[in-house]
C-alpha cells in the first residue's frame, strides 16, 4: 500500500501559519508517543524561524514507558523542551504552564528589561490530525474551547484561546505534509488514525501490524485475546484466530478477516494489546 493524504484544507492551513508565526513565542508541538518520530511533521521545523519549541509527548499512557524516556532524552538533546502527557485525563498537562515560562525565559527577561511588564507569552499548539490536541487544549485550559472527536480534521480553523494572564494559545487544524519520504512513516501514522481509514485496504493494514506486533511485542495478541498463537503462523492464520476469538464470522463459518482486521486496528488505538510504541531512536 501507498499512505499519503494531503488534502487541500491542509495546504490552506499551512500558508495561514507561515503568516501567524511572526505573533508566535513558541511553539507547541503535539507527537503521539507511540510513534514519536513519524508524528512529527518535519514542516513544523521550516516554519519555526527560531522560536522556541515545546514539545508534547501526548497519550504517553498507550506507549512503551522505557522506550518513551529514550524519546524524551533524544528531543532534549536536539534543544526540544520536552514534556508526557495524557489529555484525556490530565496527567502531565498542568506541568506544562512552567515548561513554557521556562522555554520563553529569555524573551520574558527581555521584555521585562525594555520595560514591557504582563505581556502573555503567545503559543502556537500544532500537530497532525488526530493526535489528541483539541482534547490537550480543552485539559490544559480546563474548559471546553475546542471540538474532540476520535478521527482526523475535527479542527479546521484557527482560534485564539486565552489560558491565563501569563498565555495565550493559538490553536491550528492538524497538518501533514505534501508527500511521505518513508512509507514507514505513513504505515504507522495509518495505524493510529492520522490517515482517514477510508484511503486504504484495512485488511492490508491489520496484516502490517501482525507482523510489527509480531516481531516486537510477541505476547500483546494473546493477552489480549486469550488465546494462543501457534508457533510458525502466518500473519493471515493469526488474523483468522482474531477473527473467532471477535465472533467476526460470515455467512459459512467463513472467518471475517476484513472486520476483523478492523477490530484489531481498533484494539490497537484503544491500548487493549497494550502498551505498545512502534518506533525507536536511532
Amino acid at each position: 500500500m501507498e499512505f499519503q493524504w494531503y488534502p487541500g484544507h491542509m495546504a490552506k492551513a499551512k500558508k495561514a501559519m507561515q503568516e501567524d508565526i511572526k505573533l508566535i513565542d513558541v511553539i507547541i508541538e503535539l507527537v503521539d508517543s507511540r510513534i514519536p518520530y513519524s508524528s512529527k511533521n518535519p514542516d513544523i521545523d521550516s516554519l519555526a524561524n527560531g522560536k522556541s519549541r515545546v514539545m508534547v509527548m501526548n497519550k504517553y499512557d498507550l506507549a512503551d514507558s522505557p522506550v518513551t524516556d529514550e524519546w524524551v532524552k533524544y528531543y532534549e538533546s536536539k534543544g526540544y523542551f520536552v514534556a508526557r502527557a495524557n489529555s484525556k485525563d490530565r496527567t502531565g498537562v498542568k506541568a506544562i504552564n512552567n515548561i513554557i515560562q521556562k522555554a520563553c525565559h529569555e524573551k520574558i527577561e527581555r521584555d521585562r528589561r525594555r520595560g514591557i511588564l504582563n505581556r502573555p507569552v503567545r503559543a502556537l499548539v500544532a500537530g497532525i490530525p488526530n493526535v489528541g490536541k483539541s482534547t490537550f487544549i480543552n485539559s490544559f485550559t480546563g474548559r471546553a474551547c475546542t471540538k474532540t472527536g476520535n478521527k482526523p480534521g475535527v479542527t479546521k480553523g484557527k482560534q485564539w484561546i486565552r489560558l491565563n494572564k501569563n498565555v495565550e494559545l493559538l490553536d491550528t487544524p492538524g497538518i501533514l505534509w505534501p508527500k511521505f519520504e518513508d512509507q514507514d512513516s505513513g504505515m504507522r501514522l495509518a495505524f493510529i488514525g492520522s490517515i482517514k481509514d477510508e484511503l486504504y485496504n484495512i485488511y492490508e493494514l491489520s496484516i502490517l501490524l501482525i507482523k510489527f506486533l509480531l516481531e516486537d511485542y510477541p505476547g500483546a495478541i494473546s493477552s489480549c485475546y486469550k488465546t494462543e498463537i501457534p508457533a510458525g503462523s502466518s500473519e493471515a492464520d493469526v488474523l483468522g484466530i482474531i477473527a473467532k476469538c471477535r465472533g467476526c464470522i460470515k455467512s459459512g463459518a467463513e472467518p471475517d478477516l476484513d472486520k476483523a482486521g478492523k477490530c484489531l486496528v481498533d484494539d490497537f488505538r484503544a491500548g487493549r494489546l497494550g502498551r505498545i510504541t512502534l518506533e525507536k531512536p536511532m
